[in-house]
């Protein structure tokens, strides 16, 4: 273990224990409004490709992930019942063409009953007797078992326990403030090689190695993404060759611990001074929508308030004429910037319940005309978020204006020039505080650089 990952487990020794309380609180309400006695979270099932003997990189249910820090465990289960220990079946088999899972290890392991089985018999010999008090939450098909149980992620219980997940423990903030400090260094990483003339494969293995992830460790798939390529919003080639002329990099990536993520995107420009500096504005507009962040913003009108900061960014940068009102109207501002401000963050990149209003699970849609905005509630405190507005050459939604009055209120001669840089986009990771809000990725960056300074 090394000295920083002592010192990570050492904080969140102290943190843990009050995480798990709050999730026996969930879950004794979730139970309640089933009419349940017993919850049983499944890690999930390892599946293999189609007509192959060849298993997919193993995905944990996030639920099972909530409660433990155990990422690639498949076959094991969470028991809990109301006012008892909670109890992990830890799935160890007996098994020569692997590395077997070790035995479960950490500050963690005290919150438990921990009963290790080798079969699944046994696996499901831990299971509650009567399985109709049971409710089972986790991915069940034709070929899962349900182990009995009826009812399977039953809509109230699931309601319950994602409304809640929107806001986070203690422990998982200092989990997610982790997650941010890996990606800042390997979005570091990253700028070092685009300046050194690598290409998107190269630059993307040197971001891996910093992190300390393997493509199947991170949270999602790095956009890396140099020239036209950033204006591809979900970029996943990677050309082994550097382009022959380099103008710009985008890169949208980020990395985990103990389950939760980071998600980052920066911009570069790589000579060329009007792109640099358009990156600045972009930056300034980006962080000015952070400082509006607090408790009780609805994040739909900070959404639209964006595409007026954008508005108003156009015209400052020659792109466009005409007031904000106007852009907006003819569509302009969605031409540039099609997707939405951000989404909940935390265990899962786009985490769960971002349009739910209520425990209950009423759903409020995003504004008529931005149909991509994952996040609808109004803010509370120690809610995880992202804030990454963006500005692109789409042509395929930038040539819809043509014909229309929006067309008359682009400087094509701007877009032409900005054409071959793909488009800007700036995200960080913020968490929503009693009176405003902490950016863990700006912090992230500070202490990075603060920690590398003579």
């Amino acid at each position: 273990m090394t000295a920083d990952n002592a010192d990570h487990d050492s904080a969140l020794e102290k943190l843990y224990p009050r995480h798990i309380e709050t999730l026996c609180a969930r879950h004794d309400h979730a139970l309640e409004q089933a009419g349940a006695r017993h919850v049983v979270i499944f890690s999930g099932m390892p599946k293999t490709a189609f007509f192959d003997d060849a298993h997919y990189p193993f995905v944990a249910n996030p639920h099972f992930l909530s409660w433990v820090p155990l990422t690639n465990v498949p076959l094991s289960l969470i028991l809990y019942t109301p006012g008892e220990t909670p109890i992990l079946v830890y799935y160890q088999p007996r098994d020569y063409w692997h590395v077997v899972p070790g035995e479960p290890a950490g500050y963690w392991t005290r919150e438990f009953e921990i009963r290790v089985v080798h079969t699944l018999e046994a696996l499901i010999a831990n299971l509650p007797q009567h399985r109709e008090q049971c409710i089972l939450i986790g991915e069940i098909d034709a070929d899962t078992p349900a182990f009995g149980i009826e009812r399977v992620n039953p809509g109230k219980a699931i309601n319950e326990l994602h409304f809640a997940r929107g806001i986070k423990t203690d422990y998982e903030i200092a989990c997610l403030r982790v997650a941010a400090q890996r990606g800042a260094r390997g979005h570091a990483a990253a700028e070092a090689a685009f300046r050194n003339g690598a290409s998107e494969f190269d630059i993307h293995c040197a971001y891996c190695q910093a992190v300390g992830h393997t493509d199947n460790e991170l949270p999602y798939e790095n956009i890396i993404a140099l020239n036209e390529h950033g204006a591809v919003l979900h970029y996943s080639g990677r050309d082994r060759e550097p382009p022959r002329d380099t103008h710009s990099f985008l890169i949208d990536a980020g990395a985990r611990f103990n389950g939760y993520a980071s998600d980052i995107t920066r911009t570069y420009a790589y000579r060329d001074t009007r792109f640099a500096e358009l990156i600045i504005h972009m930056d300034r507009m980006q962080q000015e929508i952070v400082s509006m962040i607090q408790p009780g913003v609805n994040y739909s009108e900070l959404h639209l308030q964006s595409h007026h900061l954008l508005a108003e960014l156009l015209v400052e940068t020659g792109f466009a004429v005409g007031s904000p009102a106007t852009l907006i109207a003819t569509d302009v501002t969605t031409a540039f910037f099609p997707h939405g401000l951000g989404h909940l963050l935390g265990i899962q990149v786009h985490d769960v319940a971002g349009h739910m209003i209520d425990a209950a699970g009423t759903i409020l849609d995003p504004p008529s005309g931005h149909p991509f905005l994952r996040l609808t509630r109004t803010l509370t405190e120690n809610m995880v978020l992202t804030i990454e507005p963006g500005l692109y050459v789409i042509d395929m939604l930038l040539e819809n204006l043509r014909g229309t009055p929006g067309e008359h209120h682009v400087n094509w001669d701007s877009v032409d020039w900005l054409r071959p840089f793909g488009g800007i986009r700036i995200e960080d990771d913020v968490c929503v505080t009693a009176f405003g809000c902490e950016n863990l990725t700006r912090d992230a960056f500070t202490a990075m650089d603060q920690h590398v300074a003579p």
